[in-house]
């Protein structure tokens, strides 16, 4: 029989198939073209895209040119402007103001044949590096109430360009998800003086059913309300609402699960489209007793269609100890 779990944190419920789950190899696979063409992300194109923000050139060379190891553009075509006013407005039942934000991008590697998972450990502490420097400069632009780091890999998760990049979107408002979770965890921290996400921490590092990987500093594991197949959340096991202030020993061990994380992932599921995302604090109120910074990693192996878009349950076909089971042994 289908399980009903209910989310400890936003209080939603998911249905876990547990009958018959599925394994990685019964989902389909998608492939990945990486033919080199002209691409503006690769070394010598730079023209092509927006003068760069900043950028990592371990041999000096000029702005704007080759001889980088990691880049730090605005989007070519950005879901949001920097410059200008908010205008809030309203208009009878509804309200609206300019598309005011940041879109910016950090192109991970100058190799085009390369995703994360194939870097080094010390080539994703320069992109981790790269997100809590941006995430502090933006901060200081009073418009921005929350700052949202984002990775999507391969066609079906939105990627629209090979080349290893991840995504950087300031926002004048904080997404209705984070409030959710804000909110929630606020709820439980009144009623019990604690961390929901460090109780959570604690739970999965005593039960070990979900957890897929746990260092010093963090800890990874498929959480027991997974939406999707194979999700995957990591967590740094000292309270900390807010992940511009992550330290450097955290960079380094940080760089080395995702590593680990991402590489068994691509094993174990033949190199799937996946999301992943940053929930941290809100720019203005960073530092929360009861909100714990997060990575969220959603694997693209199915489609959501009308029962979860009108129930807003998500039908998981593969329970988290299976999907946490199947990846601790690609290791």
């Amino acid at each position: 029989m289908s399980e009903f779990r209910r989310d400890p944190i936003t209080g939603r419920w998911i249905i876990v198939a547990t009958d018959t789950p599925r394994g990685p190899d019964d989902f389909e696979r998608e492939r990945h073209t990486r033919a080199v063409a002209t691409c503006p992300f690769c070394p010598g194109n730079e023209a092509m895209t927006p003068p760069e923000i900043g950028a990592v050139r371990p041999v000096g060379g000029a702005p704007n040119g080759p001889g980088w190891r990691l880049r730090m553009i605005p989007n070519k075509f950005p879901a949001l402007r920097i410059e200008g006013d908010l205008n809030r407005a309203g208009e009878g039942v509804y309200d609206l103001m300019n598309g005011i934000g940041a879109h910016e991008v950090i192109i991970e590697t100058p190799d085009h044949l390369k995703d994360l998972a194939d870097l080094s450990d010390a080539e994703i502490e320069q992109v981790i590096r790269a997100y809590q420097t941006r995430s502090l400069d933006l901060r200081g632009d009073r418009r921005f109430q929350y700052l949202l780091i984002f990775k999507n890999y391969g066609e079906t998760a939105g990627a629209s360009l090979v080349h290893a990049h991840s995504q950087l979107i300031a926002l004048p408002i904080v997404p209705k998800r984070v409030k959710e979770e804000l909110q929630c965890a606020d709820h439980y921290f009144e009623y019990k003086d604690r961390c929901v996400f460090c109780d959570m921490i604690q739970q999965e590092s005593d039960d070990r059913e979900r957890v897929v990987l746990e260092t010093a500093e963090f800890i990874c594991f498929a959480p027991f309300v997974s939406r999707f197949p194979f999700e995957l959340w990591i967590m740094p096991k000292a309270h900390a609402a807010d992940f511009g202030q992550i330290t450097e020993a955290q960079i380094v061990d940080l760089a080395g699960v995702m590593r680990h994380t991402l590489q068994r992932v691509k094993r174990t599921l033949h190199d799937p489209s996946y999301n992943f995302l940053i929930h941290t604090a809100p720019v203005t109120d960073h530092i929360r007793g009861e909100y714990h910074w997060h990575l969220e990693m959603m694997p693209r192996l199915t489609r959501v269609a009308g029962f979860e878009w009108g129930s807003g349950f998500y039908i998981n076909p593969t329970p988290p100890e299976a999907a946490a089971n199947y990846l601790r042994e690609s290791a």
